[in-house]
């Protein structure tokens, strides 16, 4: 078959004394190799990429000690710990101060009339459970993966959830008063009740136990023991990668743990008859909405990819990793790219090649009607 009858070829030139001929289109083989090699290499490269981070990522993790770095992460938040102790001295100020002293009439004791009974979780019992076992679960983990940030910021959180939720919890115990169920008995420890002209109830009781029969609204119990043990609850929700897709649903036990033993702390105060089950519902409550605005100020939410690690520690991650590497990852990138062009340019010149006639570029080339015209 004579070349002008070939039909594949649309344009062509000469070239030392030979034919060179030119397409007009693209072959679809090209876009076909081209989709493959974007389809096919560069996934690879990006598994490739986020393996080699995670791997970074873990081996970045002994480089931040207390020994290293310890000062510098502190006087970062020196301010913080200053508020920290300002909480502090606040909260001392709400526990001396007194509580309102709230309307008690004869009609309002058939509610107030429980037996006056001891704690069965003592006061000073909560900030072992709900200060000091998180502490020690987070040198722990500190004395595993050696990162301060973690441990810093851990701690710090812990505290401003613990304070935070304790100055509101005195501050709304004080400005509601309202009485204890089994305040009569804490107001009349003889059982013989007295009330003025107003109707009102006169104690002749201990000052302290009295002051004591007035802050009911909400549990302090339970929202300091939901403030420390929900922090802990998210912190090891994170460590643990509870929420990472991969169905292991014995992860939620070590999370509900600490919300179980906080739960247990409220149904006790219940049980005692030092709270309404309103005060326990709203310490509760409160303990834990604290809890979870401070955890996420220093860590990402626990369903999120990186939730194991605090934001700082990322963030001197990203800056203290090599521009190198970046500089690397995009030339390696850029090389496999162009591979996969030099291989489609190939492809594409053997398969239009047909007896010394190759295809060229469309600027350059005559058609097949200019030849024949002569007018080149």
């Amino acid at each position: 078959m004579p070349w002008w009858d070939l039909g594949l070829l649309s344009r062509f030139r000469i070239f030392g004394g030979g034919f060179q001929a030119v397409s007009c289109k693209r072959d679809d083989s090209a876009t076909v190799t081209n989709d493959w090699n974007s389809s096919i290499d560069f996934p690879l490269i990006e598994t490739q990429n986020e393996e080699q981070q995670s791997a970074m990522q873990e081996v970045q993790l002994g480089s931040h000690t207390l020994r290293s770095h310890g000062v510098s992460v502190a006087k970062t938040h020196m301010h913080d710990w200053l508020i920290l102790m300002l909480l502090v001295l606040l909260e001392i100020c709400l526990y001396i101060i007194h509580p309102f002293y709230r309307f008690v009439g004869k009609d309002m004791m058939t509610d107030l009339k429980y037996p006056l009974k001891s704690n069965t979780v003592p006061i000073w019992a909560v900030p072992i459970y709900a200060i000091l076992l998180p502490i020690a679960i987070f040198l722990f983990v500190y004395y595993r993966r050696r990162d301060v940030y973690d441990l810093h910021h851990a701690i710090l959180g812990l505290f401003f959830s613990v304070l935070v939720t304790g100055v509101l919890t005195d501050s709304i115990k004080n400005a509601v008063g309202r009485p204890r169920p089994d305040f009569f008995w804490r107001c009349f420890p003889d059982g013989k009740d007295f009330y003025d002209k107003w109707g009102d109830v006169v104690c002749h009781g201990d000052i302290n136990v009295i002051k004591e029969g007035h802050k009911s609204f909400p549990s302090g119990h339970t929202s300091w023991s939901f403030a420390g043990l929900g922090f802990l609850s998210l912190y090891l929700s994170g460590k643990v990668k509870v929420f990472d897709r991969k169905g292991h649903i014995a992860k939620l036990c070590i999370v509900f743990l600490p919300l179980l033993v906080a739960s247990l702390v409220g149904i006790s105060r219940v049980d005692d008859y030092w709270h309404h089950w309103q005060d326990v519902f709203a310490g509760g409550l409160l303990g834990l909405t604290v809890a979870t605005f401070c955890y996420l100020q220093f860590f990402p939410p626990p369903y999120h990819e990186e939730g194991w690690g605090p934001y700082a520690y990322f963030r001197v991650l990203e800056e203290s990793r090599p521009s190198a590497q970046a500089a690397n990852m995009v030339d390696m990138r850029n090389g496999r790219a162009a591979q996969a062009d030099v291989g489609n340019q190939e492809e594409e010149g053997s398969s239009h090649g047909f007896m010394g006639l190759h295809l060229a570029d469309d600027q350059s080339a005559l058609t097949l009607e200019e030849l024949e015209t002569g007018r080149r």
